[in-house]
């Protein structure tokens, strides 16, 4: 188990950063429903399986925030394709628990992560946010990820065309 720098997870305040295991699953699936519930997270209707979920994403490069032994939020990568080119690219998944949007969780994943990556020769880190989640794209954007294009009405949610703005972030330590 890998802790960060913020210190105890069980006091009060206190963030801890961990890699995302299988015991964390039950929290990590209840804050992707509530994404999934909200309308602006995901195309996805339903939570995978702890299997599903965990064999389309990278086996490194998946963290969990958590404060008094309760997971707020996590962030995942998956890839990209399975062409060797593109080793170095991933697709970045982050949630954060309703109750704690706001607080620096979703910056403080976000920073692990792309540190993370680049560690590990990840020279391109790319997601795809609906217009409407502005926070998500702030704190994107935040970090260095630009703003590539819209997907004009790339797929269809609850019967309704949704766009999609596709954002890349290109490492300035990788490639």
């Amino acid at each position: 188990m890998v802790r960060d720098r913020f210190s105890d997870r069980r006091r009060p305040g206190c963030l801890s950063l961990e890699e995302l295991g299988r015991e964390h699953w039950p929290e990590v699936a209840r804050i992707y429903a509530d994404g999934i519930a909200t309308g602006n997270a995901t195309f996805e209707t339903a939570v995978p399986t702890w299997q599903e979920w965990n064999d389309s994403h990278l086996s490194a490069h998946r963290f969990v925030a958590i404060e008094s032994d309760e997971v707020l939020g996590w962030i995942a990568l998956a890839p990209v394709s399975s062409r060797c080119c593109y080793r170095g690219v991933a697709e970045v998944s982050a949630y954060v628990r309703r109750h704690s949007r706001g607080r620096g969780v979703g910056a403080a994943l976000l920073e692990r992560l792309i540190g993370d990556a680049e560690r590990a020769g990840i020279w391109t880190l790319e997601t795809g946010v609906f217009p409407e989640n502005e926070a998500s794209l702030a704190l994107l954007k935040r970090f260095g990820f630009r703003e590539v294009g819209v997907r004009e009405r790339i797929g269809q949610l609850g019967g309704a065309w949704r766009d999609v703005v596709f954002l890349e972030r290109r490492s300035e330590v990788v490639g």
